[in-house]
């Protein structure tokens, strides 16, 4: 079992002090309660609004200042899009103002209901595991969800592999819908979901590097060797993380093949 210790984090200029932010809405107590108590919230002054697109389970950002986005969201045609979890997690931290297609404010309460419901194809563990990294300072993406189109051009053989993820390439290199890149994936088809990156005051979207490590959630405790064994043909390379979240309790998990000397 691993224990991940806080990174030191610069913290950019434009962020503002804790006291410059309030929530104006009321949260339901068994929200709060599967949410974590209060105090793990780190209220800032809000910086973006973005929109929420239902088709895309994904929000779109509107306006924003500040160097928050600079690990982010994805971008595609000038547009900055934000998964499900990466929306929860500014909206907890109170840098995040959610409307929908109206301009009517989405409360916290039913960005934690989205996720319930698998919105954006994020289960409430795996937000969980994507809070958790964020509050030790790791730069945290979907696996295999490029960044940019930009580094998607920059590699001569972006993917290999699933029908899934062929399906996503294609998405991407055509610049089509964005639906297209998220269309299909549940959680039951892609094992590989997060990939983790050390801090880094220098990331650029356009080329992130190599992640130190790729995670994946341990549906039942512990997993198979089999099942290690396929995870792990399928990090072409990167280290990985199996990951088990038990109320609230992220535990990480990683592998090696030890052979026992052989007795006389």
């Amino acid at each position: 079992m691993e224990y991940f210790e806080e990174i030191p984090w610069s913290s950019s200029g434009d962020e503002q002090s804790d006291s410059e932010f309030c929530f104006e809405e009321s949260i339901d107590e068994d929200l709060l309660s599967e949410a974590g108590s209060t105090s793990k919230l780190q209220p800032r002054k809000t910086v973006i609004k973005a929109c929420w697109n239902e088709e895309l389970g994904m929000s779109e950002v509107l306006q924003h200042k500040g160097g928050l986005l600079i690990s982010i969201g994805i971008v595609r045609n000038t547009k900055i899009y934000l998964s499900i979890e990466e929306t929860l997690y500014l909206a907890e931290i109170g840098s995040l103002m959610l409307v929908d297609d109206k301009d009517t404010t989405v409360l916290l309460k039913e960005i934690y209901e989205k996720v319930a419901n698998g919105k954006g194809g994020c289960t409430w563990e795996y937000f969980e595991v994507y809070r958790y990294l964020k509050s030790l300072g790791y730069i945290v993406g979907r696996h295999d969800i490029p960044w940019s189109l930009k580094s998607v051009r920059n590699c001569s053989n972006p993917v290999e592999g699933t029908v899934v993820e062929k399906t996503i390439v294609r998405a991407v290199l055509d610049e089509t819908s964005i639906a297209g890149l998220l269309k299909g994936l549940q959680i039951s088809e892609k094992k590989l979901f997060f990939d983790v990156y050390l801090p880094n005051s220098k990331f650029r979207k356009t080329s992130p590097g190599d992640p130190v490590f790729t995670v994946s959630l341990a549906r039942h405790y512990p997993p198979s060797i089999s099942e290690i064994g396929v995870l792990e043909r399928q990090c072409n390379g990167i280290p990985l993380k199996i990951v088990h979240v038990d109320h609230g309790r992220v535990s990480f998990f990683s592998f090696e093949q030890v052979e026992l000397p052989t007795l006389p």
